[in-house]
């Protein structure tokens, strides 16, 4: 166990023994085990956002065992998807990669403003499939997250008594805010608070833009002087919005681009003090050794091996 690791889950020291042992494991794992930060591969999208959208731009895709097998051969520190895609991999892979059940999701045939996911599977199916951890996602700012809340409450209970970690993605949409507000930095913040005390173990968020969204908050930032440029600053603050940094949060890849703005991107998280990534449609769109190029980069320059 490295300084760094002992040192991350000193701050989880009132958990169950096993939730600590299942982050203890994904903080170990892969290429960057050790160095206390993460590259997680997340295949939520097929049901996020259809198949075609998401895998025939790449359509061995299509086929569950390609995303395990790429976390594997890529060295990511865990793999997230849905019930179904668990299923189909966890008899070959729950012992060869820590294994995250995404317990609920949402479909995009009906136009949402305020999205509701289901609760696609449970507690007990991650704990049959040998999962280190569930995934769950709340919508800060939509009409139903107080059933969110209340719902991610007794699973994460449920899921720290069987000894799994609880992997929270918190988006911030819906209600009064504006487009621009659902990655703006006070938005972005609040999000990760919310989400580290609903007891979340990892936390994961959008990269923050400059924008402040909320009045009584913009008065705040400016009286302070808190800044938001450039973007490792802002994923500081976010950092220290989850309990000064008490709290892993990891960052979303977002959509499709380019290498080298990725990549920029990766080098503000690390300088900001972020844990890492999880990144999906940037990694498993492309052929299976283009994309462990990609993500072995990515980790190379968490690692510092690479600037």
């Amino acid at each position: 166990m490295s300084d760094r690791v002992t040192e991350i889950l000193s701050e989880y020291r009132s958990e169950h023994p096993g939730v600590i042992a299942k982050m203890a494991w994904m903080l170990n794992h892969g290429r960057l085990g050790g160095t206390g930060k993460m590259v997680i591969l997340p295949v939520d999208q097929g049901f996020e956002h259809g198949p075609g959208r998401s895998f025939a731009a790449n359509p061995a895709g299509y086929d569950p065992m390609y995303h395990a097998q790429l976390a594997v051969d890529a060295g990511c520190n865990a793999y997230a998807a849905p019930l179904g895609f668990i299923e189909a991999v966890a008899a070959d892979y729950a012992w060869k990669v820590p294994l995250i059940l995404k317990l609920n999701n949402h479909d995009v045939l009906y136009d949402e403003q305020d999205p509701m996911p289901a609760l696609t599977s449970t507690v007990s199916d991650a704990r049959r499939l040998g999962c280190a951890a569930i995934g769950y996602t709340i919508y800060p700012g939509t009409k139903d997250r107080r059933l969110l809340y209340e719902q991610l409450r007794e699973l994460t209970r449920e899921a720290k008594d069987a000894g799994m970690a609880v992997v929270v993605w918190s988006y911030p949409r819906g209600g009064s805010l504006s487009a621009e507000g659902e990655t703006a930095l006070d938005v972005i913040a609040y999000g990760a608070q919310i989400a580290a005390q609903m007891g979340a173990n990892i936390i994961k968020v959008k990269l923050p833009s400059a924008h402040l969204e909320l009045d009584a908050a913009r008065k705040v930032y400016v009286k302070n002087d808190i800044p938001t440029e450039p973007l490792a600053k802002r994923v500081e603050h976010v950092i220290q919005s989850a309990f000064n940094g008490r709290r892993i949060v990891i960052f979303s890849g977002g959509a499709a681009k380019g290498d080298d703005e990725v990549f920029d991107e990766i080098r503000a998280i690390r300088d900001g003090g972020g844990f890492g990534s999880i990144i999906g449609r940037n990694s498993f769109q492309r052929p299976r050794e283009e994309a462990v190029r990609f993500l072995q980069t990515i980790m190379d320059i968490y690692a510092d091996k690479i600037d």
